[in-house]
This record gives C-alpha cells, structure tokens and sequence, in this order.
C-alpha cells in the first residue's frame, strides 16, 4: 500500500506522538509499505525531503508559530499532491490541519482517512491559549466527522475524551507500538557511575518538561519522601530547557534550585540508552494532570526493563497500570499521595514487578501494526488481509 502519514512534528522533535509516528511508519515501511510522512520544517536545520530507514519525509516550510501550532501556507497543495498519490491517508491529531485533510480526502480525492487521536489538548493557561484549544477542538470534530474511521489508544480514554465520545460508532481502539530492546549490564552500570548514583534509589521522569506533565507536583512531593528515603534521587531524561511552546523549567526553577542536590537532569538520551535508563530507575513516575497526556509509552517500556510505575489516575494513563497490575495508580495533583506512593514502590519494588515476557505479550508492536496494516487494507481496498500480509 501507499500510506501518507500526517501529524505537524516528526522526529527529531520527541514527544510521545513523535515517537509513535515514527515507530508505526518505520513498522509499516519494514512490512513492505510505501510510506510517506507530512509534516511540518519546525527546525531550520532539518532539510525538506529526506528518506530514513525507507520512509519518505515531505517537510512543509513554516511562516510562523503560534505556541506550539504552526502555520504553514504551502500545506495544502503539498497535501493535495501526496493524497492524491497514496491508498490511504493516516492523519495524527490534535493537529490544525486535521479538518481540511479529512475534508480533502472525503470530498475531493475521494480517499479513505483513518484519524490517530493521540490527545486532547490543553494548552498552557491564558486566554489567548484557550482560544487555540477552541480553535483545534472546532477543527479537529469536523476531522472526526469526515474520517472514516477513528484510532484510540485505549477505550478508557475514548469513553472520557470529549471529542472521541461523540463519535464511538467510528472508534478502533489499538494499543500504541512500544518496542525496546533489553538494558544491558554494561551500560546500565556506566550510566549509573557516570550519574554517581551508586547506592542511591532512583526515581525517573522521562519527558520532556511541559506543563501537562505534572513536574511541578513531583517536586513538591519530594520532601515528604526525602522524610523516608533520604538517599533519593530522581533523575530526569528529556528536554527540560527551550522547550517549544513551554517555560516549565523557567517557572520552576527556585524549586529547582531548592532541591539540586537531589536531582539529576540528563537531557535527551539516545533511543539506544533508554533501556539502560529505564533499568537504571527504582520506579518510574507519569504524574501528568490533563487530558493532553493520554497513556504514556514511556510507562511500557520502563515495565520492560523490570520498573515498576506510579501514574495519574487519568483515563488512558492509567491503562498500562491497570491491566499489568505492575505500579500504583494516584489522584490527579494530589502531592501527599504522589509521594507515598512513590515511597511504597521504592521500598518494596520487588513486588510490583512483572515479566518481562508479561508486559511484550500485553503491548506487542507487532499486534499494534498488523491492526493498522488490517484497518488500512480494509478501508483502501474491501475485504481483510491476514495478519502480516503485504
């Protein structure tokens, strides 16, 4: 098949819809597919056109930003030209272009789109930013109203999602590709030596610093588990400074400073060093306070290297807990149990975990794509395929 892939960032940027697009095009090119990915030239570095790992990236040229929404005139020819040429049209939302390439696919092209809800959104406060989250909203129902079909991560999220409620006749819930190799010994203890961790238990946040992500919580639950476990550290993986679109590090930063001696900032790891830091961590935390945040990859793949995980108690984030028994599950926001439940995995990590062989067999990227590829054929052609058919 010929498959177009939208969403307004692809790697390099990371994020948890990055990552995802990434894996699930990379996926559907290794099985044999033509992928195309559309997207947005965020960075003046990246180059317009290039081909990686056999998946075709087209990057619009960017007139400005708005948060983190871009604006790009040149994106509707270009769309038009790639819809045209491809058998189905996949189209990650929340995006603002989602609306007018459901639009062209239903009415104009005459081709099937398949929707990616990865999230609602939710911006940081202002006026002016919830003005953009009624403006994406708006666009992003009639994207849903004109797609034939509708991708969910999980039910629990479809159910409570207030846009994705309303159209739970067009809903396929398919569990996101998670995928990472195993840590290994040598680079576990390297990175631990590096970070003189050495005796220390660790807790590990791994996103970027947004504001739907709760660091600010986690911070202010750390006294209370320093009371307890004084040798605690937690370390975080991702980008915390120039954020696009967020000040969280800024805004944060006289608690940063408070706390220094028992943080440890790493930045954007490579995908190879994941595991190691996944491994590295006592218990891993998803304190996210929002709908933007909508399940969590990195819970998955802390629970392949043996971490237990502490999440939000928010529809779709708290689904990797839930159905592997392996973490605990918080309020929303609520500090004081944030941090005992932190405390309670630190101190008896052991049992919360589960196999590994567990965890593949429940989040299987190769089941997550063979529904794609299923879905796609059904919608671009009739009838069905066998799973890991061409």
């Amino acid at each position: 098949m010929r498959i177009l892939l939208a969403l307004t960032y692809y790697r390099p940027h990371i994020s948890g819809l990055t990552i995802y697009g990434q894996r699930l095009a990379h996926a559907l090119a290794a099985r044999g597919h033509q992928v195309t990915v559309l997207t947005s030239h965020y960075a003046k570095e990246l180059p317009y056109e290039e081909t990686v790992d056999g998946v075709r990236i087209i990057r619009v040229p960017v007139l400005f930003r708005i948060s983190k929404g871009v604006i790009m005139p040149g994106f509707p020819l270009t769309a038009w030209k790639l819809i045209n040429s491809s058998d189905i049209v996949s189209v990650h939302l929340p995006q603002l272009e989602g609306g007018l390439l459901a639009f062209m696919c239903r009415f104009l092209a005459r081709k099937k789109a398949v929707l990616t809800y990865h999230c609602d959104l939710r911006l940081p406060p202002g006026w002016f930013n919830r003005l953009i989250d009624r403006v994406v909203y708006l666009d992003n129902r009639l994207a849903a109203s004109w797609a034939h079909q509708i991708v969910a991560y999980t039910q629990d999220y479809a159910i409570h999602s207030p846009l994705l409620s309303q159209f739970q006749d067009k809903i396929r819930v398919i569990y996101p590709p998670v995928c990472l190799d195993p840590p290994t010994q040598k680079g576990l203890q390297e990175l631990r030596e590096r970070m003189g961790l050495d005796g220390k238990r660790v807790i590990g946040f791994a996103a970027r610093f947004a504001a739907e992500k709760g660091v600010d919580h986690l911070l202010h639950a750390l006294p209370q588990i320093l009371t307890e476990i004084p040798d605690v550290k937690v370390v975080f993986a991702g980008e915390y400074r120039n954020v696009i679109g967020e000040n969280v590090y800024e805004r944060l930063e006289p608690l940063i400073k408070q706390y220094q001696e028992h943080l440890v900032f790493l930045g954007v790891l490579p995908q190879s060093q994941m595991a190691n830091f996944f491994s590295l961590c006592d218990v891993l935390t998803v304190p996210s306070v929002n709908p933007t945040e909508s399940f969590g990859l990195v819970q998955v793949e802390a629970m392949l290297c043996g971490t237990p995980v502490v999440a939000s108690d928010l529809p779709g984030v708290r689904e990797p807990v839930r159905v592997t028994g392996m973490g605990e599950i918080v309020p929303v926001g609520d500090e004081q149990a944030l941090a005992a439940a932190l405390t309670r995995v630190l101190k008896g990590k052991h049992s919360y975990v589960k196999s590994r062989e567990l965890i593949k067999a429940i989040f299987d990227i190769e089941t997550t794509v063979a529904e794609y590829e299923r879905l796609f054929h059904e919608l671009a052609f009739g009838g069905t395929i066998a799973t890991g058919s061409r």
